[in-house]
């Protein structure tokens, strides 16, 4: 076993050799392409998979992903959606990101870990909403902006009844606070923060949940331009 490996079983135990294998060829094609296009600044193996592999992974450990229909927007280099995908095969996964070398890295990854049922959108989340309004159960975001800008990008993604999953930093409560106006806006309900320290002092996540109580109005979202002006 890889010295890193036991970091991926302490979080999730059901773990396959295949699919930590999947995660090493997912951190060494990472580390590549990160030479050549930005990706992340995060390359050194162990911050790799504690602060990409690990942190994504606390998802899956924060609600139910089982056979779900998933969709992660602005996934940059795919998280959390492509740690999601490895090891829970049964979603099927949407991955929505505006730059195109980033979507060039994912479809590399898609081929060479052999992922299917896993689609990339190389587009703005308010473009992509066009064919795919209220098409999947949860939706999620990580380190893509503030939470009253995310939600209105993110919740007409989702059915009725689905989950908006944002991951965020420290500094969830203040958020949290200035999005109250958002949540009754898009007819959504908070459920539940649930906090989670990293390994080895690596920081702090907090994985929101949302629930969708009625049909997002069709004037969400609005151009982005829009958003960012004035945030509900």
């Amino acid at each position: 076993m890889r010295t890193n490996d036991s970091i991926i079983k302490s979080i999730w135990d059901k773990v396959t050799d295949v699919q930590l294998n999947q995660l090493y060829m997912y951190y060494e094609i990472l580390n590549e392409e990160s030479k050549k296009i930005n990706l992340t600044s995060i390359t050194e193996i162990e911050e790799v998979y504690i602060k990409h592999f690990y942190d994504s992974i606390l998802l899956a450990k924060s609600i139910d992903i089982y056979n779900k229909h998933i969709v992660d927007v602005g996934t940059g280099a795919g998280f959390p959606g492509i740690v999601l995908k490895i090891i829970e095969p049964s979603i099927k996964l949407t991955l929505i990101e505006p730059t195109t070398k980033r979507c060039n890295f994912l479809n590399k990854v898609i081929n060479e870990l052999k992922l299917t049922d896993v689609n990339v959108i190389n587009d703005r989340a308010e473009i992509a909403i066009l064919d795919l309004r209220e098409s999947f159960d949860i939706a999620t975001a990580r380190a893509v902006a503030n939470l009253s800008i995310l939600l209105e990008l993110l919740v007409p993604f989702v059915k009725v009844k689905g989950y908006i999953v944002p991951m965020k930093g420290s500094n969830v409560l203040e958020e949290l606070d200035s999005a109250k106006n958002a949540t009754t806006k898009l007819k959504i309900k908070h459920i539940e923060t649930k906090q989670y320290m990293l390994p080895m002092d690596k920081g702090e996540r907090n994985i929101l949940l949302f629930n969708k109580v009625e049909s997002t109005p069709n004037i969400y979202p609005r151009e982005y331009a829009r958003i960012k002006k004035k945030p509900l």
